[in-house]
Formats: structure tokens, sequence, C-alpha cells
């Protein structure tokens, strides 16, 4: 157990990939983490498992982050199971991949609520209730810097993500709160493989990343980890790329 013992702290998206691992490491590090997902409850009810066989606490709550309502019941509950919060990681995402020609009217609205309406109203909920010197963290993508086809929705609607929160950076400083977003390159997850099945086609990717590899879900929460620690109290209003130096 680590820096964050007695913080509370609540993670949306948190049964896969780099959800997962933030859950984890945070929980590893002390918090009581409550966190979200959409559908896979063995998925969900596997990570509570494996953080409390390693001694932490977390508990998982169903959550549809796109439903009206839901993302201020999801802090309430939160708040219900492990008190008054210290800790907000927005990681929850939908991540469309379509032409902006092929992209319709319904599925941009589904993105944005997901990517953007929903953290918004978490991070307004978090003004109102966060502790004082609490931490906000959320999840963009490197695809706001290093753009590409088929990406318009979801880099459009991580790009007002970020720039909530350098606003919510100026907003609650005095508090001593810090916001931040943490911008993930290649990393080896469920979904990245989807969209990536064969590592030959990596080639070009990896001849550009410095480091030669793509990242891992743990190597993204390590980074959270530092932000939500005491020893990021002095970062906030930022964008940081954890991706191995791809640029």
């Amino acid at each position: 157990m680590g820096g964050l013992a007695g913080k509370a702290a609540l993670v949306t998206g948190g049964s896969r990939g780099i959800g997962r691992a933030i859950v984890r490491r945070l929980a590893a590090d002390g918090a009581h983490v409550v966190f979200s997902y959409l559908r896979e409850e063995s998925a969900a009810a596997e990570v509570v498992a494996a953080v409390e066989a390693a001694g932490g606490r977390a508990a998982a709550v169903q959550a549809d982050l796109g439903e009206a309502g839901v993302p201020q019941r999801l802090y309430d509950l939160a708040e219900r199971s492990a008190g008054p919060l210290d800790i907000l990681v927005n990681n929850a995402a939908a991540a469309p991949n379509a032409l902006i020609a092929d992209t319709s009217d319904e599925a941009l609205d589904a993105v944005l609520t997901v990517n953007v309406r929903a953290p918004f109203i978490l991070i307004r909920e978090a003004a109102a209730r966060l502790r004082d010197g609490g931490r906000i963290i959320s999840i963009s993508t490197l695809n706001t810097v290093l753009s590409g086809p088929r990406m318009s929705a979801y880099a459009s609607s991580k790009a007002a993500l970020e720039l909530l929160g350098r606003v919510a950076a100026y907003e609650l400083g005095a508090r001593g709160i810090t916001v931040n977003s943490v911008l993930p390159g290649a990393t080896e997850t469920e979904l990245f493989r989807e969209h990536n099945p064969s590592d030959e086609a990596l080639g070009p990717l990896l001849t550009m990343t410095p480091l030669g590899r793509i990242g891992t879900p743990e190597e993204v929460a390590d980074v959270v980890a530092l932000l939500a620690s005491e020893d990021g109290r002095w970062l906030t209003g930022q964008s940081i790329r954890a991706c191995g130096g791809l640029a």
C-alpha cells in the first residue's frame, strides 16, 4: 500500500484495458476504488476479486454513461460506497472507427454524450463535492495530437475533454484540486487489437516510437497514479503524453 491510503476514487470504465489497470494500481496504492462498467459484469467481478486478493478495496457499478442522469447517480453511488471522493478518473469512452462522410447524427451524438457530456457532468459534480486537494484525471488519446482518417468524432470529443480539463484546472486550483489529461499512444488493450490484429502492420508505428514498442495499460496507469498522488500536486491543466515518445 502506498500514498493513497484513506483516499476514495471513482474510475469510469474500469472493467478492462487501461481502466482495469488504473483501478488495480490506485487500489494497490491504498485508495478505495469504485469503478463503473457498461455490460461486462464477469470482467468487473474479476477486477474486484483481483483487488481484494491483493489486500485492496474496490466495488463495481453497472452504468451506461450515455443515459440521462446516470453520471450523477454514479457519483452518488461512489460516495455511498467509499465516502467523499478524492480522485475522479474519466476513462470510459466510445471510440467509433468511421469516416466523416459515414458518421450519422446518432453516432456523433452517442460519442459526444459518453466522451464529453458524461465527463463534464462528473467534473461538475466533483467541483461541488470533491474534497480539497483532490485529483481529476481524464484519459484522452494521442489522436488529438497525431490525427488521421476514421477518427473524427473520437479525436474531436477527446480534444474537447482536454480543453474542459484546462478550464477546470483554473476554476478548482484555489482548492488545491489538480485537473489533468493523459494521452495514451498505442497501448496493448483488447480494443487496440481489434483494430490491429497483426504485429506486422505495427512496423511503421514502432519505428516512429523512440522506445520501439507499444505500451501496456499498466504503464498508463503509472502516469495516472503519479497524478493522483501527492507527488503530482504541482501538475495541473496539462495534457501529458503517455506514448513512449511517439510524437
